[in-house]
């Protein structure tokens, strides 16, 4: 058998094949956020609420989906409080003390996600409806001849 080649002379030492590598200070992972921005949106089927910081950057989110509702029970405003309350259990996990909330839609769920909010502890600073309004919107169906 033939003797496999190293690369260096037999009689030269090796260099360390791996470099020693300074150890790098880790930041904790979950960073503090003292007030942000809640949006709720809020359809017939479903309730959906992002948490995000005061710049937008999305901190945590959840629906009645994810928490595991199925079918018609995901629009009702009980599935909403739920939503809410795993929402500001996770924004007080982060240190959240206020919020300013965002509302979209018109679902039933509207304000239970905003009262379970208030229930946890968590401030309201302010609450901004944004739900599209048609101002006319597209031509109407033609009459039906019965």
């Amino acid at each position: 058998m033939a003797k496999k080649s190293t690369g260096a002379a037999e009689g030269e030492a090796k260099a360390p094949a791996v470099a020693a590598v300074a150890p790098v200070a880790k930041s904790s992972s979950k960073k503090k956020v003292e007030s942000g921005i809640l949006y709720v949106q809020s359809t017939y089927n479903n309730t959906m609420c992002l948490l995000t910081d005061t710049s937008g950057n999305a901190v945590a989110s959840s629906s009645a989906g994810a928490l595991g509702f199925k079918g018609a029970k995901k629009g009702t405003p009980f599935a909403a409080a739920k939503v809410g309350d795993v929402l500001a259990t996770k924004g007080q996990a982060f240190g959240l003390k206020e919020v300013a909330v965002v509302i979209k839609g018109v679902g039933s769920g509207r304000e239970s996600a905003v009262r379970s909010f208030i229930t946890k502890g968590i401030t309201i600073s302010s609450v901004k409806d944004v739900t599209p309004v048609p101002h006319n919107g597209p031509r109407p169906p033609r009459a039906r001849r019965v």
